[in-house]
């Protein structure tokens, strides 16, 4: 019929219109690039906030609001200061991201042939949570670093000089301390907006403690934080910067595979 012939020709524009064929090797590789791109940016592009939400959790009394927070770092560091780390965010977000958008393409394929009969919401969750579970692993090393260098002016100045000097002190275990702890604050963020981010601020607060050395272990953290503080410490800022990210990573993610005709 005429609706069968309008079918295949628009199947057939958009083919045109592509770069890869959808799961190929080419899509899971602009898919990755992609990710890398949007999540790379938008941390970048937060640095400012993500320095004084680290300050705010290892030293609450000092920075105790946003606002004052922001100028103390302003007087008694100067405006680099805001910046610290901004290499972490970029390379370490920007591989997370890679992983993550990736993996969740691939994954997706994986899932969505193994559970035809379930509801798409659940073959979505599990592909984010699965993609998540390997960026995380991507990211640690990098965050390890780049906590250090915002909270500890003397520590380094980025990844070139914190990597060694990180592995030299802690060896390979003091990349990967907060690894659980971080699982515990990303993966809760594919929750709407602040619930997610109210779900995981006490895993953020953890990673921030144990990357400088206030505890050793993850329950001695949480103890040392308190059950209060470990939803309250830096959860405003946090609400400020983690919905905005995560909608901002999607759409210039998205905005990517429509440019590449995907």
């Amino acid at each position: 019929t005429w609706q069968r012939k309008k079918a295949r020709r628009e199947k057939m524009r958009r083919a045109e219109g592509k770069l890869a064929e959808e799961f190929s090797a080419g899509y899971y590789g602009i898919c990755t690039a992609g990710g890398m791109l949007s999540a790379g940016t938008t941390h970048l592009a937060i640095t400012p906030l993500d320095v004084l939400k680290v300050n705010m959790q290892v030293n609450p009394i000092k920075y105790n609001g946003i606002s004052k927070g922001f100028s103390i770092l302003w007087k008694e560091q100067g405006p680099s200061a805001l910046w610290r780390g901004w290499s972490g965010k970029l390379f370490g977000y920007g591989v997370q991201g890679g992983c993550k958008f990736g993996l969740y393409e691939y994954f997706r394929k994986i899932y969505s042939d193994v559970l035809v009969d379930h509801n798409r919401s659940v073959v979505f969750f599990l592909s984010s949570a699965s993609a998540q579970v390997f960026a995380d692993v991507a990211l640690c090393p990098f965050e390890a670093v780049k906590v250090r260098v915002q909270t500890q002016p003397h520590f380094a100045r980025g990844l070139t000089d914190g990597f060694p000097k990180l592995y030299a002190s802690e060896g390979l275990s003091g990349f990967y301390k907060g690894l659980l702890p971080l699982w515990g604050r990303n993966l809760p963020c594919y929750a709407a907006g602040a619930v997610g981010t109210i779900i995981s601020n006490p895993a953020d607060n953890i990673v921030s403690s144990l990357y400088n050395r206030k505890a050793d272990t993850v329950l001695q953290a949480a103890k040392n934080i308190g059950l209060v503080n470990l939803f309250t410490r830096s959860l405003p800022i946090r609400i400020m910067v983690v919905g905005p990210v995560v909608t901002l990573q999607w759409f210039f993610y998205d905005t990517i595979k429509v440019l590449n005709g995907l």
